[in-house]
């Protein structure tokens, strides 16, 4: 049997499980947690931020940060941060990145 991906992309929250041989499982984001909050943000200085940290830098943010992106995929919508446009594709790819 081979693997078999799964992708769930919240509204809120976003995780990746496989199953292979020996069952499923889900993988651990780069903080070794099993859900990564589905919030991007960007800080002043160029950083991006995904999960937790934008979620809680998104106060100082403002305006920078995008939640729910989910609820756009498949339309013509547009995120425009310091005049880069990003589409709810590239946005839900940073957040499955984590």
């Amino acid at each position: 049997m081979g693997r078999i991906l799964g992708i769930d992309l919240g509204t809120t929250n976003s995780a990746v499980g496989v199953l292979d041989k020996s069952g499923p499982f889900i993988v651990p984001n780069s903080i070794g947690e099993r859900l990564t909050p589905s919030v991007v943000g960007f800080t002043k200085s160029g950083e991006v931020l995904v999960g937790k940290k934008a979620k809680r830098g998104a106060v100082m943010n403002v305006g920078r940060t995008v939640f729910s992106i989910k609820r756009h995929m498949g339309s013509n919508y547009r995120v425009t941060i310091e005049g880069k446009e990003y589409t709810p594709q590239e946005i839900s790819g940073m957040i499955l990145q984590k």
